[in-house]
């Protein structure tokens, strides 16, 4: 019996360390997680240049005198707008900052322009059964008068060049993809060229059979002018360095005038003087192409 009970005990003792230490709690290890990979986007700023090439859809809303030299009478005055189209490319370059989505910039270009256009305009003969006309005289003879014949005045105005100094003010869409607003300075050079042609109708007064005499002029000249600019585009970067756009200017340098003295006789027997006020605006489309000098 007492080696039953001494079995048992030795037993127990033996078995004791397995139960205590199967009832400790098991510690749980917590493993720190793999940082997420984020992407850093694109950052567009720092300095910048590039090209483009564009179509400008340019107006010169221009109105045309004939004025009396003796007495600087008005005798004629005539308006319209005429359409000075053509293509135009150049360059840029520029900086730009930016903080989150939000990036400002400044940027300056210099274009050359094809841009070129006319207008005509016409100061009346005499009507019907009259002698004199708006701008000139007739010729009365004895029995017979001779009318008035009308004065043509031919415009041609060419943008030779112009650029612009701009800032820049927009939103990343995207971190590759921007939608931005621009406005800023303009300056460009035009040229203004036009003709003056017109028969001279004389005689002896009082006597038939008047003369007829053609008679010309032409003048030529250039401008630089100051003004403003406006307008939105779209950019998107294609590699680490290079980015695309499409951008949209209005475009407008002001009024340019001038004056030319002709040979053609006015109603006070001076010279006829003619004048042009013309105002000259743009609308560009363009596509550009710009390398950033810095990664992403």
């Amino acid at each position: 019996m007492i080696r039953t009970l001494l079995a048992a005990a030795a037993t127990a003792m033996l078995l004791a360390p397995s139960a205590f230490a199967a009832d400790l709690a098991v510690p749980h290890v917590y493993a720190k997680a793999p940082p997420m990979a984020v992407d850093p986007g694109y950052n567009w700023s720092g300095f910048y240049a590039g090209i483009n090439v564009g179509y400008g859809w340019g107006r010169s809303a221009t109105t045309a005198d004939f004025i009396d030299s003796r007495a600087g009478a008005l005798l004629s005055s005539s308006a319209g707008t005429f359409d000075r189209n053509g293509v135009s490319g150049g360059g840029q370059i520029g900086y730009n900052w930016q903080r989150e989505m939000v990036f400002v910039g400044f940027e300056a270009d210099f274009q050359g322009s094809g841009q070129k256009g006319s207008i005509a305009a016409l100061c009346a003969g005499a009507p019907a059964g009259l002698q004199d006309g708006v701008c000139t005289p007739g010729h009365r003879g004895d029995n017979t008068f001779d009318p008035a014949l009308p004065v043509a005045f031919n415009l041609t105005q060419k943008l030779d060049w112009f650029g612009t100094v701009r800032g820049r003010l927009g939103v990343a869409v995207t971190p590759r993809v921007l939608l931005y607003g621009t406005g800023g300075l303009a300056y460009g050079r035009i040229s203004t060229s036009g003709s003056v042609s017109a028969i001279n109708v004389g005689g002896f007064p009082g006597a038939d059979g008047g003369t007829f005499t053609p008679v010309a002029a032409s003048f030529g000249s250039s401008t630089m002018k100051v003004g403003w600019s406006a307008g939105a585009g779209v950019e998107g970067a294609f590699a680490d360095n290079w980015s695309a756009r499409l951008e949209y200017l209005y475009v407008d340098l002001g009024t340019v005038s001038g004056s030319l003295a002709t040979p053609v006789i006015a109603l006070s027997g001076a010279p006829l003087v003619v004048g042009y006020r013309s105002h000259v605006t743009d609308n560009i489309l363009r596509l550009g192409l710009n390398y950033r000098f810095s990664g992403t």
